[in-house]
């Protein structure tokens, strides 16, 4: 038998203090860790975006969100599809090339798209981030040459880009319009954000 007595109050006090601690550890901790975790507001920023494309007539464009951006969603006529390879020589990156905004594989044609018949872009001026305007009409009108076959125009410092979305030469604007990854889901749904089956 031990010489020294055991104070089992004193024993009883240690233990339930350092449970309580323990229990106040873990409650303190579990926020704290849980706010590492993306929130589901920061997680559906970055989500891919599904687009209904089965009511866009020819010549209309529509417009979704996606990473707090817009994205243009353009069907071309026949007439501006025609257009696109009249023009070459003035922009200045007619072959998507360069590589500020890379534009994917299966967007590195005259058509800058997976199906000619539609446009995909971010609609952000690669200049300044102003938002261009649409000047899909043919025919010289204010800000534009007389020979215009549709576009856009960045009204900021006159920018201005074909219906694939590439600048013209010694404009302001830097690069093309940039061609986010996307894939067709059908032929009426599409998918902004991810291109895994492109």
């Amino acid at each position: 038998m031990s010489d020294q007595q055991v104070d089992h109050g004193k024993r009883t006090w240690l233990i339930a203090t350092s449970c309580a601690g323990a229990v106040g550890g873990v409650a303190t901790a579990v926020p704290f860790v849980s706010t590492f975790a993306p929130s589901e507001r920061a997680k559906a920023a970055g989500a891919p975006v599904e687009a209904d494309i089965s009511g866009i007539k020819p010549g209309e464009k529509l417009t979704v969100e996606w990473r707090g951006k817009p994205v243009w969603i353009v069907r071309r006529t026949p007439e501006q599809l025609a257009a696109l390879s009249k023009f070459d020589n003035e922009l200045a990156d007619p072959n998507s090339q360069r590589t500020a905004y890379p534009t994917p594989e299966y967007a590195r044609n005259a058509a800058r798209s997976i199906k000619p018949e539609f446009l995909v872009v971010v609609g952000i001026c690669s200049h300044l981030g102003c938002s261009p305007s649409d000047k899909f009409q043919m025919g010289a009108q204010p800000s534009l040459p007389d020979d215009w076959h549709g576009g856009f125009l960045c009204p900021c410092h006159g920018s201005t880009f074909d219906l694939a979305g590439r600048v013209f030469k010694n404009k302001p604007a830097p690069d093309n319009l940039e061609v986010p990854p996307h894939m067709y889901l059908s032929d009426a749904r599409i998918l902004i954000g991810e291109d895994k089956k492109a």
